[in-house]
């Protein structure tokens, strides 16, 4: 499964550092979804990522 975390954090205007602070998710962690190095990251993970940026799941889906 592809995420567009990047894509949707890039058009929220919000730097990964910022998107880290607002979901409560490591910069680290990010960064391996945004580079497919963690392409199955877990749903609590993804849920605090959507929530911060405001989509649902299925948005961050590719």
């Amino acid at each position: 499964m592809k995420i567009k975390l990047k894509e949707i954090r890039e058009y929220r205007g919000l730097s990964r550092y910022r998107l880290a602070k607002i979901s409560d998710v490591n910069d680290s962690t990010l960064q391996m979804i945004e580079n497919s190095e963690n392409p199955n990251p877990t749903f609590k993970i993804m849920c605090k990522i959507a929530d911060a940026l405001e989509v649902s799941l299925d948005d961050l889906r590719g």
